[in-house]
């Protein structure tokens, strides 16, 4: 069996605005190294043990995919494959190393041939609900909020952690619902993600990298190309119905009417409009989801966010918005890692020996995602359609909740306008 980490008094002693700063674990033995990676559809994320004096720390590290050789490079300078604990011989061909996501088996023969290691494959979203809660249960100051600017930290007792949604945004998203350790259910996610944003991005501005992406949109101005609600209506109208004259309506709706060709707008503008309209969909997406299940807390991780400001304002903000301000946006240090970070508690778990990932999808509690719709069949019929969801798609995009009430409104609205086009064509 493998060494297991000692996570007591674990602590972030640098200022937590610093990217993903060390975590420091002082009841953990500072012995040979323990490593875990996370390979995802972008990057790969890696996270290990080293010794800090007499002390032990989590580090943390990443690569764009591509780069995997550069990876290998760095595991073998940091001296992390001289694992104790996790090797069954005394070579190190009988080394095992602890991995997740996808690429952990596309690659697998690339780390065996290069590095001489095996990887020991783990359920993805179970080492990103293991990662997450290590995070709120065991770090002080590790989970926060960022509103206009202003970070926060939230202190969370552990008894009262769950339940809570997860919406972890990588090159896709996925959204979780977590009531406990080891216990969840991936409720649902969505492929348009930070990889369809970033692809995009290099189409659209020609950058070669999501940091440079990133950097581009905090000098821009989404607002060249974004259709807003004063655009539509004026302002005076915006005024009249409560509405803000700012709320975003149509993402790029601008250029539809605009004569500029692509090579008139500047990259910054293009990378600031992206970045509104993905991070504003994927927020609203989290609002709907929490919303059906009952919940008010909610938790997002994830590469996608870099501790990147904008990013996280937009995100708080559209929560904000569609709760009515009955649902805050929680962040998490170290965001990008959490796959990783649930791969490397698993050394020394006796839970995880041995297990598979068919046995480990099947440990996991699955409970109900939500309300379950029981009207029979026999209600469902041509003389009952109410109540029923109104989708409009126009430049953007309304939800509408029909009853018999608002059907009788839209009825007389509908029967005025006509009269009132009458009227002006007999005039």
């Amino acid at each position: 069996m493998g060494r297991r980490i000692d996570l007591s008094g674990a602590e972030i002693r640098a200022d937590p605005g610093d990217g993903s700063p060390p975590i420091f674990l002082p009841r953990q033995p500072a012995a040979s190294p323990l490593l875990a990676l996370d390979i995802g559809g972008t990057l790969i994320k890696l996270v290990y043990t080293a010794s800090c004096g007499a002390e032990a720390e989590l580090r943390f590290a990443k690569f764009e995919r591509r780069r995997l050789d550069d990876c290998f490079d760095f595991v073998r300078a940091q001296g992390l494959l001289g694992c104790n604990g996790t090797t069954t011989g005394p070579s190190k061909e009988n080394m095992t190393l602890k991995a997740t996501g996808g690429g952990s088996y596309k690659f697998g023969d690339d780390f065996r041939q290069k590095l001489g290691v095996s990887l020991d494959k783990l359920d993805e979203m179970d080492s990103v609900v293991s990662g997450a809660n290590f995070l709120l249960q065991n770090v002080p100051g590790a989970a926060f909020t960022h509103m206009s600017g202003k970070r926060n930290s939230i202190d969370i007792s552990p008894d009262n952690l769950f339940p809570y949604l997860l919406v972890n945004i990588g090159s896709g998203v996925s959204i979780l619902k977590v009531t406990g350790n080891r216990k969840f259910e991936r409720v649902t996610g969505t492929h348009i993600g930070g990889g369809t944003m970033f692809g995009l991005a290099k189409l659209l501005t020609g950058c070669k990298s999501y940091d440079e992406f990133l950097q581009l949109s905090q000098k821009g101005d989404n607002f060249v190309l974004d259709l807003v609600v004063k655009d539509i209506c004026g302002e005076l109208a915006c005024q009249k119905q409560g509405l803000s004259t700012s709320t975003l309506a149509s993402s790029f709706g601008k250029v539809i009417t605009s004569m500029k060709k692509l090579a008139d707008y500047k990259p910054e503008d293009l990378a600031s409009a992206l970045l509104s309209a993905f991070t504003y969909n994927i927020a609203q997406i989290s609002f709907l989801v929490a919303s059906l299940l009952g919940l008010r807390r909610v938790f997002f991780g994830g590469s996608y966010i870099r501790g990147h400001k904008s990013t996280m304002d937009n995100i708080s903000y559209a929560l904000d918005f569609w709760s009515e301000s009955q649902m805050q946006a929680s962040f998490l240090q170290h965001e990008g890692y959490l796959g990783a970070l649930g791969a490397l508690m698993s050394y020394g778990d006796p839970r995880d020996e041995n297990l598979n990932l068919e046995e480990s999808q099947e440990e996991n509690s699955h409970e109900a995602a939500g309300p379950t719709d029981v009207t029979s069949a026999d209600e469902h019929n041509d003389s009952n359609i109410f109540p029923y969801l109104l989708v409009n798609i126009g430049s953007g995009v309304s939800m509408i909740e029909v009853s018999q009430y608002t059907a009788f409104i839209l009825f007389i609205i509908c029967v005025l306008a006509l009269l009132s086009a009458k009227n002006n064509l007999v005039r």
